[in-house]
């Protein structure tokens, strides 16, 4: 698929204006403070994955409502104990994809980091190994798929509640031994990414997000693109649904990346593959180009373009990119 969405000179300065409701901050903050108290973390039981130089935790934490979510905890073998407590990777894993198996995901633990992978609820059923985590509340009008449950208001939709159990993941974390609670990352791919960048315009105090390929950016412009993947299943929704557009539109402003990526104060590091048609580049620019600006100083950023790229983008390249770049993050700290 050759480039289809704007030229590269014209998505270094693509700033759309902000799509987002009046009461954006107070919607989310109502869904983070309405859901029962209670410590983040449920229970972390170790697990043995016949790794010699990895250990591995199940963990249960408190997601939307209380629900139980699963991660997969990982860290170094030999780098246990309170007295040199490790930063942390939050991971958040793609569209239709779970935890899958703990071996799976290495990469952040091999680096020297402490690492969760949040499952994804009511997800895993579309490739991967799985995942172990229900949605109770998916009764909603809207579907098949997730990016389609509960369109038509934004209380009910799936992503409401998948940010909050990203949210609470790095609650969950930082409540587990040995992580330094001051140096926990977002990273994310697909709709990882929007996750992750969720997180950091919703927890003032990360320490750094990296995203690539970031899902729910630029949604109005993203569903006039593509009919593929997670926007295919919203215009499919749509195209049987005739005249529930408006109630649809609604529900995503709530959701879209670009005011979370405002709000945000963390470092941030982008990665986007210019030939992307699931997650059309200009959401990814309008995101980066916006990225921390109602945080008084605009933070540390930088993005990685890739133009013979589509959905994978830099894959292994960018991975090696991002480790450097985290890695010079911590150092300045």
């Amino acid at each position: 698929m050759p480039a289809f969405d704007l030229p590269p000179t014209e998505l270094a300065h693509h700033r759309p204006d902000p799509d987002e409701p009046e009461d954006f901050d107070a919607f989310w903050h109502a869904t983070l403070t309405g859901s029962p108290p209670g410590e983040p973390l449920v229970s972390a039981r170790p697990v043995e994955t016949g790794l010699r130089l990895t250990r591995t935790w199940d963990v249960t934490f408190r997601g939307f409502g209380g629900d139980p979510v699963r991660a997969w905890f990982s860290r170094p073998a030999g780098a246990d104990g309170p007295a040199a407590p490790l930063p942390a990777v939050v991971e958040y894993a793609g569209y239709g994809r779970g935890r899958g198996l703990p071996h799976e995901r290495l990469t952040w633990v091999a680096a020297g980091y402490a690492h969760l992978l949040m499952d994804n609820r009511g997800q895993g059923d579309q490739y991967g190994c799985g995942g172990d985590t229900p949605d109770p509340h998916a009764d909603a009008p809207g579907g098949p798929g997730p990016a389609a449950r509960g369109l038509l208001d934004p209380h009910d939709h799936h992503y409401r509640r998948l940010i909050t159990d990203a949210v609470r993941a790095v609650a969950a974390v930082r409540a587990l031994p040995g992580v330094d609670p001051a140096r926990v990352a977002a990273v994310g791919n697909s709709q990882g990414g929007g996750l992750a960048l969720a997180v950091a315009g919703l927890v003032p105090d990360l320490a750094a997000v990296l995203v690539s390929a970031p899902l729910l950016c630029g949604i109005r412009r993203a569903l006039d693109l593509t009919d593929a993947g997670p926007y295919g299943e919203i215009a499919a929704y749509l195209s049987v649904h005739r005249g529930a557009e408006r109630a649809a539109y609604r529900t995503l402003s709530y959701l879209e990346g670009v005011s979370f990526a405002r709000r945000a104060h963390a470092p941030a590091h982008f990665g986007v593959g210019l030939r992307d048609t699931v997650c059309p580049p200009s959401g990814a620019y309008a995101a980066f180009n916006r990225y921390g600006e109602l945080s008084g100083a605009v933070p540390r950023k930088e993005i990685h373009a890739y133009p013979f790229n589509g959905h994978e983008g830099g894959d292994a390249v960018h991975v090696r990119r991002q480790l450097g770049w985290l890695a010079g993050v911590r150092a300045t700290d």
